[in-house]
């Protein structure tokens, strides 16, 4: 017959016991009472905070925008496929950031910073930056001091751009705006190739896919990712 070793049973059961959690978690949970053009209206999260992450059941992460007395307005970072009325959304406690890197330099990504190019995930160092912040004041800026050249001879010849400056490009549409944008871009290769790049970033926003693919089409064949 093998020796009981009380000593033994009770280290085990100390053992076993010490990642015992009698603390209840609470997660709360909303309902949807309306979804359209990418923006849900949701029930429930009454401790929602502004600019929170929240998940549907189709794992679509939505940001919270409006705070209105009975419900809150998120807006869907995803397809609002699979989603109705009544369907459950579920708080995250994580306040809206992405994680950014130099080794996101020439790729191509979603909202939340996720690689939807194809190119696999995304390496390096990074660090955790919220999608609202407040800007550096005024005072803190680097000052305006370097021309940037668009490439177009009309543009440089006569309106003057400088680098950090913010410049409006307004138009109908199919004029042009998009393309002066890309050739602008293109045209910073020179100073790339000199080891003093200009970082440019194409933001897309409410664009097809098939027009963000074709951007980046062009980027790609000109060196310019």
């Amino acid at each position: 017959m093998v020796d009981v070793k009380p000593d033994e049973i009770s280290a085990i059961l100390k053992q076993q016991l010490s990642g015992f959690k009698t603390a209840s978690e609470l997660e709360e949970v909303g309902s949807v009472l309306q979804i359209g053009d990418g923006i849900a209206r949701v029930y429930g999260l009454t401790q929602a905070q502004a600019g929170e992450l929240v998940e549907f059941e189709t794992g679509v992460q939505a940001i919270v925008l409006n705070l209105e007395e009975d419900n809150v307005g998120v807006v869907l970072l995803g397809s609002s496929e699979g989603i109705r009325e009544g369907a459950t959304v579920r708080r995250t406690n994580r306040i809206a950031s992405i994680e950014v890197g130099e080794e996101m330099v020439g790729r191509v990504v979603n909202t939340l910073g996720e690689p939807i190019d194809g190119k696999g995930p995304i390496g390096g160092k990074k660090y955790e930056m919220p999608l609202e912040r407040i800007a550096p004041g005024v005072i803190y800026r680097e000052p305006v001091a370097e021309p940037l050249q668009t490439g177009i001879k009309a543009i440089d010849a006569m309106i003057p751009i400088g680098r950090g400056q913010r410049e409006l490009i307004i138009g109908d549409r199919q004029v042009g705006k998009t393309a002066i944008a890309i050739d602008t871009i293109l045209n910073q290769k020179e100073f790339y190739d000199k080891g003093e790049p200009v970082y440019c970033i194409y933001v897309a926003s409410g664009q097809k896919a098939s027009t963000v693919a074709q951007v980046a089409k062009v980027l790609e064949e000109n060196g310019a990712m």
